[in-house]
């Protein structure tokens, strides 16, 4: 397989330590609640857990800065042919990620395979496929000035959606917010999420468009440091940037609440002004100050040479896991938990102690790719 070409060690290590933190809030131990920091906000309102996702779309966008001007030097063809052949691949993964394991067992303990009419259709890697699509065809096809413009009818665009076609009372809701009437009018409930309570779909097909923008503010600032280079002025720039959006996100959550899921239009501006300001951050410490002597940095790119495969690999086995039964009644993963991490840590600490073990073992994964230079491209 391919090498990936070189990138900046910054946005390597940003990358890397999406993931990484991914792994560890989607999988916590059983048998106590999780840190309150490692919990997404209720419903309005942000919490580190919140930065994830998104952080994960922007590097997404950081990684088309290295790739679309390759794709300028290929047919229309050509460039449309990759781009939907990656989406369409990238969301059927998605989609049988949710299906897996193809199979259940009925009440007389025979196995049955696992019905389509019950199988999420939306989730978090069809999003990254979406913005994919259509963040690399706005960048591609449109004009700088008309990539902001586009991204200006997004975020507003979605906040008037909402305005006009959600409860005239509380659009804002989880009950009455128009991107669940939208799935609803598309999806049967069963297609849905079912973890807010109600079939309702945080990945929804109208809160997909806001989210675009994150892929998009991504790209442009790959774009940036590849163009002017990892020094001061850089660094400065994109954190006045950062600063700009965050404190934008925080005048319209006046009017618009910050919701991840929602995604509301607030909580791109202040997610994508975070992530600028990290990403400064690290250029600093690691390009121009290089905070590296312990080499530190290397755990952090294992897991960003094989993003995608080993956030697959660890929704994929934490699922196994679940299924392996040591005693009637009994789960492996309830076993692991109540008899080592609850055992040694009770209480969310075994809880966190579970998720950072868990995170390691999908990393020795990662890490045993990497010294094989294998790099599995999604």
């Amino acid at each position: 397989m391919k090498v990936p070409s070189q990138r900046f060690l910054s946005l390597d290590v940003f990358r890397g330590m999406t993931i990484c933190f991914m792994i560890i809030v989607n999988t916590p131990g059983g048998g106590a609640e999780q840190f309150s920091p490692l919990k997404h906000a209720g419903w309005h309102g942000f919490t580190p857990t919140d930065l994830v996702f998104p952080s994960f779309l922007f590097a997404v966008g950081n990684a088309m800065s290295f790739s679309l001007d390759k794709y300028r030097l290929i047919s229309n063809t050509s460039f449309l042919t990759k781009i939907f052949k990656r989406t369409a691949l990238i969301f059927l993964i998605g989609y049988l990620m949710y299906w897996f394991p193809f199979f259940g067992v009925n009440p007389a303990g025979e196995i049955i395979s696992a019905p389509l009419i019950n199988t999420r259709i939306l989730g978090v890697l069809q999003r990254i496929a979406l913005c994919y699509m259509f963040g690399s065809l706005i960048i591609h096809y449109l004009s700088k000035r008309m990539v902001v413009i586009t991204s200006i009818i997004l975020l507003v665009g979605y906040w008037l959606l909402l305005l006009l076609f959600g409860d005239s009372n509380q659009p804002f809701s989880l009950l009455g917010n128009a991107g669940l009437y939208f799935d609803k009018f598309l999806m049967a409930d069963s297609h849905l999420y079912h973890g807010e309570g109600i079939p309702f779909d945080p990945e929804g097909w109208l809160s997909t468009l806001p989210a675009i923008v994150n892929v998009i503010i991504g790209y442009y600032a790959g774009r940036f440091i590849q163009t002017h280079g990892k020094n001061y002025e850089t660094i400065s720039k994109l954190m006045l940037a950062g600063v700009a959006l965050i404190f934008a996100a925080l005048w319209w959550n006046m009017a618009f609440p910050i919701n991840k899921k929602l995604w509301t239009s607030p909580f791109v501006l202040l997610t994508t002004g975070i992530d600028l300001v990290l990403i400064a951050a690290l250029i600093f410490s690691l390009e121009i100050k290089n905070y590296n002597k312990l080499n530190w940095t290397k755990f952090f790119v294992i897991f960003g040479k094989n993003p995608l495969f080993i956030y697959l690999l660890s929704e994929v086995l934490i699922t196994v896991i679940y299924m392996i039964h040591v005693a009637p009644g009994k789960g492996l993963y309830q076993a692991i938990n109540s008899s080592i991490f609850q055992a040694i840590a009770p209480g969310s600490l075994g809880s966190f102690l579970f998720a950072i073990t868990y995170m390691l073992l999908c990393w020795l994964v990662g890490w045993w790719l990497n010294k094989r230079k294998i790099y599995i491209k999604i």
